[in-house]
């Protein structure tokens, strides 16, 4: 029986937004590309442009050879586990394509993989240059790698031209995710980095588990990245139990130290030391008493690590879950606002906030402070 490799991905600018799909059919026994596949899709998300994509390879390994087996290969966890039975399909846009694709070859015949993604290049190219081109970028090809690329690279000069700027590419989209409460949430009570590090209440669990259900219903978040302290990891890992994917620590999401006032509410702060909160309260370079952080140090450490997560993440979705004034200085910064507009932005306990950050270093702010997934 002939086997055939399927590498296949898919990419949305701005999920849902303009999007496409690229796929490869290999010989498993010789390596030899056979095909290769891209579409535009119009507006569509991120997982029905990699289940297209993922539809599209079948179909043309299917036209090769329908007697043969097929090894999938993406980098798309969601599809791959959903498509081996292991995860569950909610998604109304998905569930048709999922069953069409399961409908290709017999059950049995067709196996999936999970790879990095810098392990399915190809694809990833593809689905890029179908973007990339358009509406006009729809085509399936039976030629050899040098000659596909060379078509790669005239349709990306032809797309970079026109009216318009060049397309900076699909942007690194980080998922904003506020930890759940904590028993000093609803008290109000200072809680960074200096203090007493609680774990979630109760309230705060049920609150994790419902922005968990929230984030697989939308079908997006491809990493999970979260600040060091407890509140945090257990929110993040409410998440990556439910997707499936592991969290990995970012030490330069934790939240600002707050010096003395940690643990103290507002008006005992102002209480016991009047003056120093007058001046934090103007001036972003000012500490907490006690030698804590500034808005200032705060924003510096949130600029290197957007910087460094943008170019980690560039084209993906990332969740980072963290804390009130890291959210707050992420959005601030994508405005370009001054420091004083953190204390205009209500910021709740396990709301969702995105930015999407592109190549030319603009930034968009998607979304602020979403509860909806909290109500009954």
């Amino acid at each position: 029986m002939r086997e055939f490799i399927v590498e296949a991905d898919g990419g949305s600018r701005g999920n849902p937004g303009p999007a496409g799909y690229g796929c490869v059919v290999l010989d498993a026994a010789t390596g030899e590309t056979l095909v290769e596949a891209y579409e535009y899709l119009g507006v569509v998300t991120n997982n029905v442009a990699e289940y297209r994509g993922l539809l599209a390879g079948l179909r043309a390994a299917h036209d090769l050879d329908p007697s043969a087996s097929v090894h999938v290969r993406m980098d798309s966890k969601l599809v791959v586990e959903q498509m081996s039975g292991r995860w569950k399909i909610k998604h109304p846009d998905m569930k048709p394509l999922a069953l069409e694709a399961g409908r290709v070859f017999p059950p049995g015949r067709v196996t999936y993989e999970w790879i990095p993604r810098e392990q399915n290049k190809r694809a990833d190219r593809l689905a890029n240059e179908a973007m990339d081109s358009g509406a006009s970028a729809s085509s399936v090809r039976k030629l050899s790698p040098a000659k596909a690329e060379a078509d790669v690279r005239a349709a990306t000069a032809v797309a970079g031209s026109g009216w318009g700027p060049a397309d900076m590419g699909a942007p690194a989209t980080f998922v904003l995710l506020r930890h759940g409460e904590t028993p000093l949430t609803p008290q109000k009570r200072f809680s960074g980095s200096g203090g007493t590090d609680p774990a979630l209440s109760d309230v705060g669990r049920e609150q994790a588990a419902r922005a968990a259900e929230a984030l697989a219903d939308r079908g997006t978040i491809q990493h999970i990245l979260a600040s060091p302290l407890t509140r945090t990891r257990q929110t993040a890992a409410a998440v990556a139990e439910r997707l499936g994917i592991e969290v990995t620590v970012e030490d330069g999401l934790i939240e600002t130290d707050f010096g003395a006032w940690e643990g103290l509410t507002f008006g005992e702060v102002r209480e016991r030391y009047p003056d120093d909160l007058n001046t934090w309260l103007s001036d972003p370079e000012a500490e907490p008493t006690g030698g804590g952080e500034s808005f200032a140090a705060t924003a510096t450490r949130i600029a290197a690590t957007r910087d460094k997560l943008v170019a980690a993440y560039a084209g993906r979705t990332v969740l980072l879950v963290t804390h009130v004034t890291p959210i707050k200085t992420f959005v601030r910064l994508a405005l370009g606002a001054p420091p004083e507009s953190l204390f205009r932005m209500e910021l709740s306990a396990a709301s969702l906030s995105a930015v999407a950050y592109y190549a030319d270093g603009n930034a968009s702010v998607r979304l602020l402070n979403d509860t909806s997934h909290l109500r009954p």
